[in-house]
């Protein structure tokens, strides 16, 4: 074997450089480690399919948690979290603004239809349910509503009103929003009780 080699070395070395010597004689070599040390039948191919099985198992994942939550229900992007709502009962201070006419009939938060002439109202904070009182501070006309949809999302505003009660206040659809206080007279609890505020007695 190394007399074999030699030879070929010699005769090459006479027309290449030595560094294509050297390939020659690398691919003289391999070839022969590698049939002296075979590798076990199939193991390439079974890396390959071992590879290809986690991939495909990967993707199954990456694609049933893509269905998953495309099958979870979008809530609202405005949903009020129950954590942060306001039962204490207290009055707050703020602008009021009414809803549209073309809302009209539209489902509110609570399930039922907006009525414009209803005394539904809209609040971020306070429970669905809540009976409160709305003051106009400018004109200090007062009426009483009912919280059953979330809203305003507006800085600074307080309360969405009906039609019918932003005119009962003294606010004008031209004005659009007013200086109002929102005081709490009922207030549903967590633990299914009512809390009634001093406002009742005012």
């Amino acid at each position: 074997m190394k007399h074999i080699i030699r030879h070929k070395l010699f005769r090459y070395t006479r027309f290449a450089p030595a560094a294509l010597v050297v390939i020659l004689a690398m691919g003289y070599l391999l070839p022969r480690a590698h049939a002296a040390n075979p590798a076990a039948p199939g193991t390439a191919s079974e890396s390959v399919a071992s590879q290809n099985t986690a991939a495909a198992s990967s993707a199954g994942a990456n694609a049933a948690a893509a269905e998953s939550a495309a099958a979870k229900p979008k809530s609202t992007m405005h949903a009020a979290s129950k954590s942060n709502l306001d039962r204490s009962g207290h009055a707050r201070v703020g602008k009021a603004s009414f809803y549209a006419d073309r809302l009209g009939g539209r489902k509110m938060a609570d399930g039922t239809p907006m009525h414009l002439q209803g005394n539904n109202a809209a609040s971020k904070t306070l429970p669905l349910g809540t009976t409160a009182v709305v003051t106009n501070l400018k004109t200090d006309r007062r009426a009483i509503v009912t919280i059953r949809d979330r809203g305003p999302y507006v800085k600074g505003r307080i309360v969405d009103l009906s039609p019918a009660t932003a005119k009962k206040i003294g606010l004008q659809r031209k004005q659009g929003i007013t200086k109002v206080e929102v005081a709490p007279i009922a207030v549903p609890l967590r633990n299914g009780t009512v809390k009634l505020t001093d406002s009742v007695a005012n």
